[in-house]
């Protein structure tokens, strides 16, 4: 079992929580992740998945944006 490591190794070495590891296996995001039993197990060399959610604050007021028009037009 020296080619795989524990979830917890994985969250360690990454800098994640276990549980967001654990939902990135179930969500398929890992490549080589298989399950035995209760335990995932990891390959040694799997890179961490990029992140996608947004972080930048564009989604910020977007119906604002969409308000642009005048009061007088919707009366």
């Amino acid at each position: 079992m020296n080619e795989y490591m524990t979830v917890k190794e994985a969250s360690m070495k990454w800098g994640i929580s276990e549980r967001q590891v654990q939902v990135l296996c179930r969500s398929g995001k890992i490549d080589g992740v298989s399950k035995l039993g209760r335990n995932w197990l990891i390959p040694i060399d799997a890179e961490k998945p990029v992140d996608k959610r947004i972080t930048s604050g564009e989604y910020k007021n977007w119906r604002k944006k969409n308000e642009n028009i005048e009061e007088s037009d919707v009366w």
